[in-house]
């Protein structure tokens, strides 16, 4: 069964089939705009979102198939009466053909698919990983550079509660020479199992202090807002902000991506920059999510 559940369970070449079908379907829609007719996809989500649930939901509707789904299931679910995520993918999978969760628990994912019987998608959980969001965060540096061999990539923001970071770390760590540098509040530092998982993949993660620890010519600078939502406590405003001056220190192919929704980290004055790519980002993972429900419920 085609679950979507971690980076992890990706290859380089699981990888490369997934991008070469988001390549086909975002060069020829129409070639599979029936593929899920008669399917249906249920879509759950425990937390807040636009870009997932919104591009998910668009995904199936592109692909000729239908939704049905909440957009605050801990409120306006049998979650608010107790009922455990097991039951409501047991009861779910009666309806639907595909389960699309995001949940606040890092480990739901392992839980739901103890009772699966229909593919299982992953678009969030908790702090832990958020793995269709790396997933198109890679094929935009795919899409950008053609490789992501040699990729040096910039991660900034809070390292510690980022799912996308974790995610993005497990694939481009499948690459040949990556270089990664992080940027962050001491109390927001990368998780040292991410660390170790690089250093095993012979890959040194570079703890910088500020921009100027980061290679003029780096590939990616990848931002994240604080993750206020996982953490009590005020820890401040974000002290390093992406704006004009910074990015002008940097490589005319530098590019800047954010799995959004950003707060102050990343200026509005570089919107217009040919090198800030976050908005086409988000809009690459409507053809590699749809590239996840062809590959999960086409025969």
């Amino acid at each position: 069964m085609n679950h979507v559940l971690t980076a992890k369970q990706y290859t380089k070449e699981t990888l490369e089939e997934l991008f070469t079908l988001t390549d086909d379907i975002k060069n020829n829609p129409q070639k599979y705009a029936k593929t899920l007719d008669g399917k249906i996809v249920a879509v759950m989500f425990y937390e807040p979102s636009t870009r997932t649930r919104l591009s998910f939901e668009t995904a199936a509707l592109r692909l000729g198939g239908q939704v049905i789904s909440t957009e605050n299931a801990s409120a306006n679910s049998s979650g608010k009466k107790g009922e455990t995520l097991e039951d409501t993918v047991k009861v779910l999978q009666g309806y639907a053909d595909a389960i699309v969760i995001r949940h606040s628990s890092d480990t739901w994912p392992q839980d739901a698919i103890k009772v699966a019987q229909v593919p299982i998608l992953n678009a969030g959980a908790g702090k832990g990983e958020h793995p269709t969001q790396a997933l198109l965060d890679v094929y935009t540096i795919r899409e950008h550079r053609k490789t992501l061999d040699g990729v040096k990539v910039a991660i900034l923001g809070d390292l510690l509660n980022g799912r996308t970071i974790h995610s993005l770390l497990r694939l481009v760590s499948l690459y040949n020479n990556v270089e990664v540098y992080g940027l962050s509040k001491e109390c927001f530092a990368l998780p040292q199992e991410y660390i170790d998982m690089l250093n095993a993949r012979e890959i040194e993660y570079k703890k910088c202090n500020n921009f100027d620890d980061i290679p003029k010519d780096v590939d990616i600078l990848y931002h994240t807002r604080i993750q206020s939502e996982r953490f009590e406590g005020d820890f401040g405003k974000e002290e390093y902000i992406i704006n004009k001056e910074v990015l002008n220190k940097f490589s005319e192919n530098t590019i800047v991506l954010h799995p959004l929704p950003r707060n102050e980290e990343i200026a509005t004055d570089i919107d217009d920059d040919p090198r800030a790519m976050y908005f086409k980002q988000a809009h690459n993972g409507l053809y590699v999510r749809m590239a996840l429900f062809v590959q999960a419920l086409s025969k």
